[in-house]
Order: structure tokens, then C-alpha cells, then sequence
């Protein structure tokens, strides 16, 4: 082999950590154990996760998805999703005579929780996120008269709150550590004695896919991040790819989405996937690249991650007879209820 053929050989960098977060991992998995537990149809609220192909695969299999919890008929399950709900929908589903799977990730909960303790000590709470996530719309709901949404930096000059001396911000786990940063400091420039939170809320496995894109990007000529176009996490990858130097990214939910005109020129690949991705998505990818010449994987470790969560407590409980029990002391009017 010559030298100029070694230099420009093909090949793939692949990131590691890549696809499945602790979050998402308990949350698929609660789907199927509730499937396994309780038999289908067992109905889920939103999107488990967003990802078109973990969607489908759980409907294959007896989940039925709506967007609504009205949508779910008295005396069912249904489950909440990885991004959370506001205690409203707690409320819907209780009205509805449901029993409830709630898959929230933790570290979700971890911002539910700081939301509702700054509030009840009346502070003005910044929450930066995209409008219209469901993960906002979750955090907004524990405290609608405390909260308001800041969307990136463009967003702070609009920004009024009632006492300076007394405001914090949170923010969506699923964000671009830098621009949250960004919108931290044009924040902190407006309110001084603007407080953070006791943790960043940018979850760990954002930042550590986060990180592992920044190695790769400005050696790749091009980067390819798997996940669905409605997944933040996904769509951030590619943002940060760009601006850590990669000549172009582009986000794809399967192999076959690749177009062979983005290789022309091209020697090296980068290749990751979201926190809602798995793995099997990422192989065909490889396999397609393999096929094309881009044979040669190096993997680029940013982090090593051990996190596990533990299911939700729901799923150690018969839901099936909670859920009919419910039913028929609705319908059963003239009795008095027995609680368990």
C-alpha cells in the first residue's frame, strides 16, 4: 500500500458511550415487563422514548400508544413515560379509574423535585428548555406560577421576574451543555444573584455522548448521529458534531436513510447514536458503511458508564386487579369503596 493510499484509507470512528441511557434502559424495559406481568394491551402515554423503531417494536408486541390519558379505557394501565408528566395527568389517570406505571427517568424526577421545592419557597424559577417537549411540559406543570420557560439565549432579554435576590435556574436534561451554559451566562450577566442548582440537570449520559462527539468531530469529515429527528438528545449530537469541526452530520433513523452522495470526499466517518437508541440501529449502520469501504472501527472512549436505576415500584404489584377494582367502584355506586 502506498503512502498516499494508508493516508486517505477509510475508516470509522465510533463513539463510546453511544445509545441507551439508564433512563431509557428502565423505561423499555418496563413496558415489556408490564406486557410480560399483566398481558396486552397495556397502554403508554407518549412516546416511551423517542425512537420510531423501539416504538414500533413495543407495539408489535401489545402497547398501544396515545397522546392523551383520556384516550385510555377506565380500568387499563397505563404508563408514563422516560420524559415525565405534570401531576395533572397523576390526576386525569386517577379520574379515569387507571392504574399507573410511572417510568419517568430519576433524573428527570430529580428536576420535578428541585421545581417544586424552589416554588414552595417562592422563588422565580428559569427553566431552560425547547418549548413544546414534553419534558418541559412535565417540570412546568409541578409549578406553572413559578416557572417560565427560556428558550436559548435569545430568549433572556424577555425575561422578568418579580425579586432579583430571588431566582434559580433548572433546565431539560436532554440540552446541549454548551448553549445551556450559553443561556446560564447571558442569564447570570441580566440577574446577578441568579442560583444554580444543587446539580447540573443536564443529565450525565447527554454529556458524556456530548463529549465523546466533541473527540471525534474535528477529525471526521463526516458524522452520522442514529436516532429519530423528534429526539432532542439525537438532535443536539449533531449540533455539537458540527461545532466541534466535522465537515458535515447528519441524523438518520436506520442504515437505509444514508445517502451515498454525503461519502463523496470523504475518509472518515463519524459514527454515534442518542440516548434512546439501540444498539442493533447502530450496527446496521457499521454494516452499511462496511459494505461501502469504511471498514476499519476505532472506538473514542469519553467515559466509562456503570449507572444502572431500578425498575418502577408498580411493576412488584397485581395492577390488572388494582385497575378493575377501580372500574367497578365507579360502577358500583351504591357500595362504599375498600382501599387496600
Amino acid at each position: 500500500m502506498d503512502g498516499m493510499t494508508a493516508t486517505h484509507a477509510r475508516k470509522v470512528l465510533l463513539a463510546a458511550p453511544r445509545g441507551y441511557c439508564a433512563g431509557v434502559d428502565r423505561a423499555v424495559i418496563a413496558v415489556e415487563k408490564a406486557l410480560e406481568q399483566y398481558g396486552a394491551p397495556v397502554y403508554v402515554r407518549h412516546e416511551i422514548v423517542h425512537n420510531k423503531y423501539v416504538v414500533k417494536t413495543l407495539e408489535k408486541k401489545g402497547a398501544i400508544f396515545v397522546e392523551e390519558t383520556a384516550e385510555v379505557p377506565e380500568g387499563n394501565i397505563v404508563i408514563f413515560s422516560a420524559h415525565g408528566v405534570a401531576p395533572v395527568v397523576h390526576d386525569e389517570a386517577a379520574r379515569g379509574k387507571l392504574a399507573t406505571i410511572d417510568a419517568t427517568c430519576p433524573l428527570v424526577t430529580k428536576v420535578h423535585k428541585e421545581a417544586v421545592r424552589f416554588a414552595n419557597e417562592d422563588y422565580d424559577i428559569l427553566l431552560i428548555g425547547h418549548e413544546g417537549h414534553e419534558e418541559v411540559i412535565g417540570t412546568s406543570g409541578e409549578a406553572p406560577d413559578h416557572i417560565q420557560l427560556v428558550d436559548g439565549p435569545k430568549d433572556v432579554a424577555n425575561v422578568e421576574v418579580r425579586d432579583e435576590s430571588k431566582v434559580v435556574w433548572l433546565s431539560q436534561t436532554t440540552l446541549s451543555v454548551d448553549e445551556t451554559m450559553e443561556t446560564v451566562d447571558a442569564l447570570k450577566t441580566k440577574f446577578p444573584q441568579l442560583i444554580s442548582p444543587p446539580s447540573d440537570d443536564i443529565c450525565y449520559a447527554t454529556q458524556n455522548r456530548q463529549t465523546a462527539v466533541k473527540q471525534m468531530g474535528a477529525d471526521a469529515d463526516l458524522v452520522i448521529v442514529v436516532g429519530s429527528k423528534n429526539s432532542s438528545n439525537s438532535v443536539r449530537l449533531v449540533e455539537v458534531a458540527l461545532g466541534a469541526g466535522a465537515r458535515a452530520a447528519h441524523l438518520v433513523d436506520f442504515a437505509d436513510e444514508i445517502d451515498e452522495a454525503w461519502l463523496e470526499g470523504v475518509h472518515t466517518v463519524g459514527v454515534t447514536s442518542g440516548a434512546s437508541v439501540p444498539e442493533i440501529l447502530v450496527e446496521g449502520v457499521l454494516e452499511w458503511l462496511a459494505e461501502r469501504g469504511y471498514a476499519d472501527v476505532e472506538v473514542i472512549t469519553a467515559a466509562k458508564e456503570s449507572i444502572t436505576f431500578s425498575l418502577p415500584k408498580e411493576l412488584r404489584r397485581d395492577l390488572r386487579a388494582e385497575a378493575a377494582e377501580l372500574s367497578a367502584e365507579s360502577s358500583g355506586s351504591s357500595g362504599s369503596a375498600e382501599t387496600a
